[in-house]
């Protein structure tokens, strides 16, 4: 039975039905939800602060405490940005029932809008990701890369559960192809009918995505670090050589003899630290993680696991992932938290009967509605204010392809 006229709370529900189902990436990383907006609303550029774990080092034997001081560290992440559909209909298209009206308008509006929203937050959250497995020019066709992302993230401490793995579907296709062999639990098949699920396998939910970031590799991707180079303990600069000058963020990079080293042990994890470039001019990149040679926080070291020191990294060879020019498909691994999507609420406008939002799962979606006249139509928008922040960039790898 047909409704005789669509309210805006209808529609507000609907909408966020759809922008549920139709979030691949972002329906499976932390989602939150910042309620002291509630009553005014945000505007762009509020921002929360988010909660670090502590880290501590091990005392051994019986002898005099080392009593550790407990710091507690904070990110901030910034409620950046506004993206929103904005729709026209006539009047008599509210008698619609909601089933025909989500079909003609609604559903298509919130594809768009999510789609390009887990589009940009995707792609900014894989350029932070430091860790990286795979071959370039050797798409995944078994669980070898996926063994290796699950070792990357074991080593970086990340939880068992809620790991999950994004592939394009040209990577899609060939797993399935080199899989068909392989015993498949049958309590997982009702489940590969959800949008872009392909199943469980080797740890990791499966999930098929064509917002994956692509690698474009500059044309520098040798040489060494600067004789007197600028690394400090602790600190996110590296000094190359003027041959480095275009490199991109977003590209690996490992640096002889600087060694990963396990968060708890801080003995080698018997592979280089990988770096990713966050900017760079002139050759002096802003790196992550920083370099952190001592302490709690410690996370390189030597091949035999000793402590570095800041001249280890003076004039030492710097290896790319990936050849020079080429362009990588990004595939990710990663635990739920290893990163998070943040929505506030929008304030509600003085003709609040056709203005309406709703939070469902940490999404927050405004849908406003007026009218007009001259044209016997309707105008609705569908916001979202929204920000992400990488939290634990240990928790995940990208996988090239």
């Amino acid at each position: 039975m047909s409704n005789t006229n669509l309210t805006i709370d209808m529609v507000t529900r609907e909408a966020l039905r759809i922008a549920h189902e139709k979030a691949v990436y972002l329906g499976t990383i932390d989602r939150q939800y910042d309620d002291s907006f509630a009553n005014s609303g945000a505007k762009i550029g509020s921002s929360l602060r988010i909660r670090q774990p502590n880290q501590f080092t091990r005392r051994q034997g019986s002898r005099i405490m080392d009593v550790q001081d407990v710091t507690e560290t904070a990110i901030t992440a910034t409620v950046a940005t506004q993206d929103g559909v904005d729709i026209r209909f006539n009047s008599a298209e509210l008698a619609l029932d909601i089933d025909d009206f989500s079909k003609r308008y609604i559903e298509p509006a919130m594809a768009v809008l999510v789609s390009g929203i887990e589009s940009d937050v995707l792609q900014a959250q894989q350029k932070l990701c430091y860790n990286s497995v795979g071959t370039s020019g050797s798409p995944m066709s078994d669980l070898v890369e996926a063994g290796a992302a699950r070792a990357r993230l074991n080593q970086g401490l990340a939880p068992k559960d809620n790991r999950c793995i994004q592939v394009t579907s040209p990577t899609a296709g060939t797993m399935v192809n080199g899989l068909k062999g392989l015993f498949h639990d049958g309590s997982q098949l009702k489940r590969q009918y959800n949008e872009g699920m392909l199943g469980r396998i080797a740890g990791f939910d499966w999930f098929e995505n064509e917002r994956l970031w692509t690698r474009s590799m500059s044309a520098d991707v040798t040489g060494t670090t600067d004789a007197a180079s600028l690394v400090t303990d602790g600190g996110n600069d590296v000094d190359m050589h003027t041959t480095i000058a275009t490199t991109a963020v977003g590209e690996v990079f490992t640096i002889a003899g600087v060694y990963a080293c396990h968060a708890e042990t801080k003995q080698s994890l018997g592979y280089l630290q990988q770096f990713v470039i966050l900017t760079g001019t002139a050759g002096v990149l802003t790196v992550s993680p920083s370099t952190i040679l001592t302490g709690a926080k410690q996370n390189v070291c030597s091949a035999a696991g000793a402590q570095l020191a800041i001249t280890d990294f003076n004039s030492a060879a710097t290896v790319f992932v990936g050849a020079a020019s080429s362009a990588i498909t990004q595939n990710i691994a990663y635990h739920k938290e290893w990163a998070t999507f943040i929505t506030a609420d929008l304030p509600l406008m003085d003709d609040a009967h056709r203005c309406a939002r709703r939070n469902q799962d940490g999404i927050s979606l405004r849908v406003w509605e007026a009218s007009d006249i001259r044209n016997d139509e309707r105008l609705m928008r569908l916001d979202i204010l929204y920000g992400h922040k990488v939290l634990r960039p240990e928790w995940a790898t990208n996988i090239t392809d």
